[in-house]
């Protein structure tokens, strides 16, 4: 349920320092307020101000050279109720026809004459029609649930994108009669009292109703204004100066809190990805595509339900002083059913930047007679320390610094190979890419930026020096972004080692933050391409021989984003190449297609994916609670099943219960069985490199 302002449905924010969110207590009583006599919103002359600056920047610097027409206007339309109920649970029918005849090829003139009043007055009809629901729903729950019957065979849609919006007054009712229904039932599966469901709920919906009361003209501003910068590429984006000032704190590693990056999907906050050297990604509990439904400070604090909350809020509550608890009830991302949830406990902490350093190891792989030893480099994210290097300093810290240093320890080590773990890096410097890059290959280029205005600029190594020459491979995932897929595609371009992972995350383009009046406009003004002339944008770097993650290309990663700009290719520049890969990668993908079917965690990871997209691709539930309950334990035993399979194949005691598992066994994004503290990927990862090399020489 989306009824409160939530900045824009993609803004990301760091759980980490906390910053004061004004606002009610949580679970204050709601008196009922007439939606007819709500105070309505209207445009300021500040806000026609910073439109007006909006457009010039996005008409003249944007990458895309925008054209504000009829095509765009009516996209910005669709986006804009989209933006405000994807559900299609508040407007109703009517409410759509007048808007889409007095609108929908009118706002491009409206926005370049500063006239603001459309989005205002379709933003006020959203606020009646949710204080309506809302008033509705709080009295339907005060009556308790005596009459409620969860033994009718009848279902939910819950995925509405593309559902009529209510026509009738009845058709409304219905529709929300079966949605605090599944509320209701939710709750009930968890074995909850109904005494309990119905004051966890008047929490829920009162907050609700608290929240939408709080709406300002500014709020009501930046919702419309970012439906037109989202209606353009997903990064683009207008940030009031309350937003400047906390997006400026996001950027900052010297942060505490748990290290997440979140974002709002529907009612829901959902974990876009995991800080490297963060207290959640160190503690193995909380993944990416996790939704958060509750959040409890301390051992025993109180746990509120955030289903609704905007996401400051919520990220108000999970931030806090180092050394601190919170408790995080999620709905973990492979749960066939929302009531699955799991509270889970992290201590904050600052991001700890020496775990975000590079770090080697050593594997051996037996071979017969002969042993390989092959090191490893995780590199968690590409840094540097720009100061220091300005300042002169020998100390400073770098990404490409670290690497050069751990390649002479592994040579003196004597690896045969070395692998280059780009797992989760979700990027960084790219000045640190380029000069990485450089590390395995000699004179050359790395990667492109292309301008707006279609300029180039190539950025090279200009450093002959191969630091490393010898057999090479390159490991990636979903979470793999940026600076790491510049890096990969480069490796990949110049065929010097092999790339094996999954699809790589696929963001290729480059945002500037462009000054207002007030706030700031983060807009996409450059995209970046590899040597080759294709473009890392939305495709990413498809790996030569495919390890799958659990992740689905179309719930992370930038082709899962509304108006993802498109892949593209311009013409390749003159570079020269290694590994004749056209002979060597057929022979070693027919040797690695062969053992992964042999493999038991390739078919365990196999078998969940495909489990999470069916589940992923429900677009209705059932509001009995027999089926729900058998739905659940088949679900459960399937799971059971699979992990128990597996168990057996590395000769573990079997499970008798989902419980018995640890949270951090059998961990999907990189594949490690924790128990063993082996990367189980990796070992299997070198085997295939030692493949590569034998194949080599």
């Amino acid at each position: 349920m989306r009824i409160f302002y939530k900045g824009i449905s993609l803004a990301v924010l760091y759980c980490c320092i906390a910053w004061s969110i004004p606002g009610q207590v949580p679970g204050l009583a709601t008196p009922a307020v007439a939606a007819e006599t709500f105070e309505k919103l209207s445009p300021s002359r500040k806000h026609r101000k910073i439109n007006d600056d909006i457009i010039d920047h996005l008409l003249h610097r944007h990458y895309l050279q925008i054209t504000l027409d009829d095509q765009l206007s009516s996209k910005v339309f669709d986006r804009f109720l989209d933006e405000l109920d994807p559900g299609h649970s508040y407007f109703y029918a009517d409410d759509i026809r007048e808007f889409e005849l007095k609108y929908r090829y009118r706002l491009d003139e409206a926005f370049k004459k500063d006239n603001l009043k459309p989005g205002f007055e379709m933003f006020n009809r959203y606020q009646q029609r949710v204080i309506e629901r809302l008033n509705h729903v709080i009295k339907e729950v005060e009556k308790g649930f005596d009459n409620m019957k969860f033994d009718i065979d009848e279902t939910l849609r819950i995925d509405r994108k593309d559902t009529p919006w209510p026509g009738s007054e009845n058709e409304m009712k219905e529709l929300w009669r079966k949605r605090l229904k599944n509320d209701v039932l939710n709750l009930k599966l968890t074995d909850k009292p109904l005494g309990e469901i119905r004051e966890t709920l008047l929490k829920r919906y009162r907050n609700q109703l608290n929240r939408i009361l709080q709406n300002t003209s500014d709020d009501a501003f930046e919702f419309y204004v970012n439906s037109l910068a989202l209606s353009i590429d997903p990064h683009t984006q207008y940030f009031s100066p309350h937003r400047t000032e906390n997006f400026n704190i996001n950027m900052s590693l010297s942060l505490e809190g748990i290290g997440a990056v979140l974002q709002t999907e529907d009612e829901y906050t959902k974990v876009q990805r995991l800080i490297p050297g963060g207290p959640a990604e160190r503690s193995k509990q909380l993944k990416a595509a996790d939704l958060i439904v509750g959040v409890g400070q301390g051992i025993d604090g109180e746990i509120l339900d955030v289903v609704g909350w905007r996401l400051d809020e919520v990220v108000n509550k999970i931030r806090g002083p180092k050394g601190t608890l919170v408790r995080l009830e999620i709905i973990p991302a492979d749960a066939v059913d929302k009531h699955q949830t799991k509270v889970i406990k992290i201590v904050r902490d600052k991001v700890k930047l020496e775990e975000q350093a590079a770090q080697k190891k050593v594997i051996e792989i037996k071979r017969g007679l002969e042993t390989y030893k092959i090191g490893v480099i995780d590199i968690p994210t590409f840094y540097a320390d720009f100061k220091g290097m300005h300042a002169g300093s020998r100390d400073y810290k770098s990404t490409t610094k670290d690497v050069r240093k751990l390649i002479r320890e592994l040579r003196e080590e004597g690896v045969k190979g070395i692998m280059i773990d780009l797992r989760d890096n979700g990027g960084g410097s790219l000045q640190e890419a380029n000069s990485l890059t450089g590390l395995f290959i000699g004179l050359g280029p790395t990667v492109i930026v292309r301008d707006a205005d279609g300029s180039l600029d190539i950025i090279r190594d200009h450093d002959p020096k191969l630091v490393y020459s010898g057999p090479l491979m390159v490991l990636v995932n979903r979470m793999s972004a940026s600076a790491s897929e510049i890096f990969a595609g480069a490796i990949q371009d110049y065929n010097r080692g092999i790339i094996l992972g999954g699809q790589t995350f696929g963001k290729g383009t480059v945002q500037s933050l462009l000054p207002l009046s007030k706030g700031q406009l983060k807009a996409t003004t450059a995209k970046y391409y590899r040597i080759s002339g294709q473009s890392t944008q939305n495709k990413g770097v498809i790996p030569d021989l495919e390890y799958p993650g659990v992740f689905s290309v179309d719930d992370i990663g930038e082709s899962s984003l509304p108006e993802a700009m498109a892949w593209d290719r311009i013409n390749s520049i003159p570079y020269q190449t290694y590994y004749d890969m056209a002979d060597l990668l057929p022979r070693l993908t027919e040797k690695y297609n062969s053992k992964m079917k042999l493999n038991p965690h390739y078919l365990y990871v196999l078998e969940r994916k495909k489990r999470i997209e069916e589940m992923g691709g429900r677009k209705e539930v059932s509001l009995s609670e027999a089926v729900r309950r058998r739905e659940s334990e088949e679900a459960d035993k399937w799971r059971l099943d699979l992990e128990n399979r597996l168990r057996k194949d590395f000769n573990k005691p079997l499970l008798e219960d989902l419980d018995e598992l640890k949270p951090d066994e059998h961990e999907m994004v990189r594949g490690r069985d924790q128990e063993e503290d082996e990367d189980y990927m990796l070992q299997k990862t070198a085997d295939i490199f030692v493949d590569f090399i034998e194949t080599l020489f």
